[in-house]
């Protein structure tokens, strides 16, 4: 008569398998910005089922979410690169503001034609992102300090320009401003499809060129980069003045979207690009993010605001109260992630 042996169980084996699980979700470095993804599309739900007899379901208030945060795309696309390098930029918001304020003199005042004016600011803003850069490297100096100096700059020549807002009553300003592009369903402005372009030109570099894989490798591990051979100084530079560039852009459009130029606008902004790229999951330390899931970060603090003004009753400082609060749970997130990592 035979038997048959068996093997004994053994103990915690499914536990670990959970944990293995569990380790590889936490692991995928697309797990923020499907966690990002998934909480747009769920706010998008909600407003649906509370707001559908007031046009919420309507495709044009979905398309205006492209509309009304256009800048912020844009602004938020440059700091992505920033971020993805390891560094920080805070003079996003003094340089779309100097570049209403800008634009506005050259036009209004001085009284030069708006396409001559465009590269005159967009060149402004490249220039003065790549001089923070060009500090940030050779100096040795904290992004943080370089930037703030940066914020401060350009802030105190908004003042320079002008103390007053400067309205602007340019024909060539209104065109494009009312300008709209059909898709069907609804329209898009000039600015929103300028941002779109701008993200779809970013997603390329990002990920199909050697500038897009050295600013991974460098926000990664700067010194592991710099063992490889990879232009360090020249990457971060670039990446600096690329975000400069993206800020001057950022305030042609904001200037399109008010069409006026003013000392204090776009104060604070750096902070609500800050905040859309980290809750579209690219890393603070850097080496890890999409540039899609910045799209989708951008989408949800638009979201918010739509659904405050659907609601009625609510203060649009709700807008910052839930930006904190998603910001704390993105940043949690983060550091399960990278924990997770290195055990």
């Amino acid at each position: 008569m035979s038997t048959t042996t068996r093997t004994p169980a053994t103990p915690g084996a499914p536990e670990r398998r959970t944990t293995s699980r569990s380790a590889r979700l936490l692991g995928d470095r697309r797990l923020p910005v499907l966690v990002t993804a998934g909480l747009f599309l769920v706010m998008y739900i909600v407003g649906l089922s509370r707001y559908q007899n007031y046009g919420f379901g309507d495709s044009q208030v979905f398309l205006n979410l492209f509309i009304d945060n256009g800048y912020l795309l844009v602004a938020a696309v440059g700091a992505t690169f920033v971020i993805m390098s390891g560094g920080i930029d805070l003079s996003v918001g003094s340089v779309i503001g100097f570049t209403t304020m800008l634009t506005a003199w050259l036009v209004q005042d001085v009284g030069l034609p708006l396409l001559l004016v465009i590269p005159i600011s967009l060149a402004v803003g490249a220039f003065g992102g790549f001089l923070m850069g060009y500090v940030i490297h050779n100096f040795e100096i904290q992004p943080f300090i370089v930037t703030l100096a940066g914020l401060f700059l350009f802030r105190g020549l908004c003042l320079v320009i002008s103390k007053e807002s400067i309205a602007i009553d340019d024909s060539e300003v209104s065109s494009l401003a009312q300008t709209r592009v059909p898709l069907g369903v609804g329209d898009l402005s000039i600015g929103a499809v300028v941002a779109l372009v701008v993200l779809a030109a970013a997603f390329y570099i990002l990920h199909y060129t050697r500038f897009g894989r050295r600013v991974y490798a460098i926000g990664g591990n700067e010194q592991s980069a710099l063992l490889m051979g990879l232009p360090l100084g020249g990457t971060k530079i670039a990446v600096y003045t690329m975000s400069g560039f993206c800020s001057a852009l950022a305030g042609l459009l904001f200037m399109l979207y008010i069409q006026s130029g003013d000392p204090l606008h776009a104060v604070g902004m750096e902070l609500d690009a800050i905040a859309a790229v980290v809750i579209g999951g690219t890393l603070l330390t850097g080496g890890s993010g999409y540039v899609l899931g910045t799209l989708f970060g951008v989408l949800v603090l638009g979201l918010i605001k739509s659904i405050i003004q659907f609601e009625g009753t609510l203060s649009s400082w709700w807008t910052k109260i839930a930006t904190g609060v998603l910001l704390c749970a993105f940043i949690l997130i983060q550091r399960v992630m990278t924990t997770r990592k290195k055990a």
